[in-house]
């Protein structure tokens, strides 16, 4: 069954086009990831999924309906980001408590062990909170919650490694024993890719690709050798970065499109090197194929 179901999805702000024409749909019970760098467009589309604001053309479903302002949609969903705001006199257990009102599947247990694991203050306050610590608190409504679409824009905002690590570790003990549809953004794949099922990738606003997160590192390979047999095995095949690294020696990543072609590269004698998904999500996005490295190259 398809959770989300977009097509045509435009988003402006005033003359600036954030979404174009987005196309694409997630299925229920998977946790996908969404990536991008920074402006993509990620936060626009999750608050549209969670139907904080409209449209601007095209249609988005959310389990068959609207989500644009529909009560149902926000009894099954949480959207959970560091610009969350709670009245200023509650205190850190009367948000609980009025979460466990709200959500139909809310885990009052849970949510008190993950409080005091995080070693949290029953008696604070939301906005005193540091940002790590809020980004702590806001992360145990969004598991406790168990909504079947649940969202995280950014979570571990502020947070330190450990702190990531016990999070994204609490997400799939509690995934695996309670499934649901669970969307994470983020521009830091390698801290999720163990969690991922499916991989939507944002690039200005449009879909660069949507894969299975186990196809993602048979994507693309790296490749390194001679400048000519690179050129010769490689011809045909997109390459997506290239670096001199020597008088006649070449390192590029290339699409690997035909399945073939570390067979063909490993046959010319070439050495062939695993690409990492946070380094292909760079090339895939970069506006050149030598990175960083082509502005220092005089035209």
């Amino acid at each position: 069954m398809k959770v989300i179901d977009s097509h045509n999805l435009t988003k402006n702000f005033l003359r600036t086009q954030v979404l174009d024409h987005l196309t694409f749909s997630i299925e229920e019970n998977k946790i996908t990831g969404l990536i991008g760098r920074n402006g993509a467009g990620k936060t626009t589309l999750l608050k549209l999924i969670a139907g904080l604001i409209r449209p601007s053309a095209g249609d988005i479903q959310v389990f068959s309906e609207n989500p644009f302002n529909n009560l149902n949609i926000s009894l099954n969903s949480v959207f959970i980001d560091d610009q969350m705001s709670f009245p200023p006199a509650l205190q850190l257990s009367d948000i609980l408590k009025e979460a466990a009102r709200f959500y139909p599947n809310w885990d009052d247990p849970l949510a008190k062990r993950l409080f005091d694991y995080f070693s949290l203050d029953s008696k604070g306050y939301h906005h005193r909170l540091s940002k790590g610590k809020i980004s702590t608190f806001n992360s145990i409504l969004g598991i406790a919650s168990r909504c079947p679409l649940t969202i995280f824009d950014e979570p571990t905002t502020g947070m330190d490694e450990g702190v990531r690590k016990d999070f994204y570790r609490a997400l799939l003990k509690d995934y695996i024993s309670h499934p649901r549809t669970i969307l994470i953004s983020s521009h830091h794949l390698d801290e999720i890719e163990e969690l991922l099922e499916d991989i939507l990738f944002l690039h200005e606003g449009k879909k660069l690709l949507q894969v299975q997160a186990s196809s993602l590192k048979e994507y693309a390979i790296g490749i390194k050798g001679p400048k000519e047999t690179i050129q010769k095995v490689t011809a045909g095949n997109e390459t997506l970065f290239k670096k001199t690294s020597g008088m006649n020696t070449i390192y590029a990543v290339v699409k690997n499109s035909s399945g073939t072609l570390v067979q063909e590269a490993q046959n010319a004698g070439l050495e062939v090197l695993p690409v990492r998904s946070s380094d292909l999500f760079v090339y895939l996005t970069s506006k050149t194929k030598g990175g960083i490295d082509d502005v220092f190259t005089e035209s």
